[in-house]
């Protein structure tokens, strides 16, 4: 049986309640950890599909029901820019290295790049037979990778003004669901239960069953690992050469839809969203949860996540809004900056 497409459910009709925060036992130091919610943005893009950082952390992007895409400043809470282009719901997108394109993918089978400061698009890829579920660039961002619910995974060239993929590759034999890459592999999750790495050096193909179809894949910092986790499963550690598992992570409820899981800043936590308006987080070395992030009552499910590249601040999306996570010495530390006309995020970015 094939995978359905699932979403998050209506918008609120009205604001989330105050920020609260629920921790399990204290077993260990979260001191390092986006406890405080400091920002909720209402994005008015009906339902938000995706949360994503810019590369640097200094932006971040929305996927909304409405079909655009939006670029904000998280630490203020203003948009920046609509982006308007696609046929129906926007369903994933990423930023370039260089911040000067972003990417998006749609369920009116497009992949779209855009130029970042005109706000138009430069290229539309119409090459899916189905809804676009996931979509990044390659590490120099010369190429776009994307993933559909029509089972494959296409390759795009950012130089060429061709129409057609420069690489189709159709082993997977449900929907595309979750896509991450290095800078040599490929890592495919699918609807179909299995977890599929691509060395593009080596032309190798190693494919692991990990039990339920899959909702999210990434990669850990190092290079080493890669985080798997599963609708109606647990989260799961896998080396990522043997394919042995390394740890596996629960509590967290994920029954129905696809919830982003992914490694904090430092490779010591791992995050995931839930169906209870909560964020769970364990300990990447010993497994055990050691704290939730409360959205409050009437939150819903958090689907989509999205961690700082190089330091402790969390996006959560849920409903029509995303939440904006900081841990509280970073908090203070940004209160004093904020007090110097000096700050970084006084400052227009380089391309308005």
């Amino acid at each position: 049986m094939s995978l359905e497409l699932q979403g998050c459910e209506p918008r609120p009709s009205a604001a989330p309640t105050t920020p609260s925060l629920n921790k399990t036992d204290e077993v260990a130091d979260t001191t390092d950890l986006p406890l405080l919610k400091t920002l909720v943005l209402d994005c008015k893009q009906g339902a938000v599909r995706a949360v994503r950082f810019s590369v640097d952390g200094n932006y971040c992007f929305t996927a909304g029901a409405d079909k655009s895409l939006k670029l904000w400043n998280p630490n203020k809470g203003t948009v920046l820019k609509t982006y308007s282009g696609h046929g129906y719901e926007v369903l994933d997108a990423k930023g370039s290295c260089d911040n000067s394109q972003l990417v998006s993918c749609s369920m009116d089978k497009t992949i779209v790049l855009w130029d970042v400061s005109s706000g138009n698009w430069s290229r539309k890829w119409r090459g899916h037979l189905g809804s676009v579920n996931c979509v990044t660039f390659n590490e120099d961002s010369s190429v776009v990778v994307s993933g559909s619910v029509d089972t494959t995974v296409k390759v795009w060239d950012t130089r060429s003004r061709s129409q057609d993929p420069i690489q189709t590759m159709e082993e997977c034999k449900d929907s595309v669901t979750s896509l991450d890459v290095s800078d040599h592999e490929i890592l495919v999750g699918s609807g179909d239960g299995r977890v599929r790495l691509y060395d593009l050096r080596k032309g190798s193909l190693i494919t692991d069953y990990v039990g339920g179809p899959v909702a999210s894949v990434c990669f850990t910092r190092d290079g080493q690992c890669s985080l798997v986790s599963c609708i109606k499963s647990t989260i799961k550690l896998f080396d990522k050469t043997s394919g042995e598992m390394l740890s596996e992570f629960s509590g967290h409820i994920n029954r129905e839809y696809r919830l982003d899981s992914l490694l904090d800043y430092s490779d010591k936590y791992v995050l995931s969203g839930s169906e209870n308006g909560m964020v769970y987080v364990w300990d990447l070395v010993e497994g055990g949860l050691v704290a939730k992030l409360d959205h409050g009552p009437g939150s819903g499910t958090i689907h989509s996540l999205a961690q700082h590249p190089s330091r402790p601040q969390l996006l959560t999306a849920h409903r029509g809004m995303v939440s904006v996570w900081e841990d509280k010495e970073q908090e203070k530390m940004e209160e004093e900056e904020n007090m110097s006309s000096a700050s970084v995020y006084d400052s227009k970015p380089h391309w308005m």
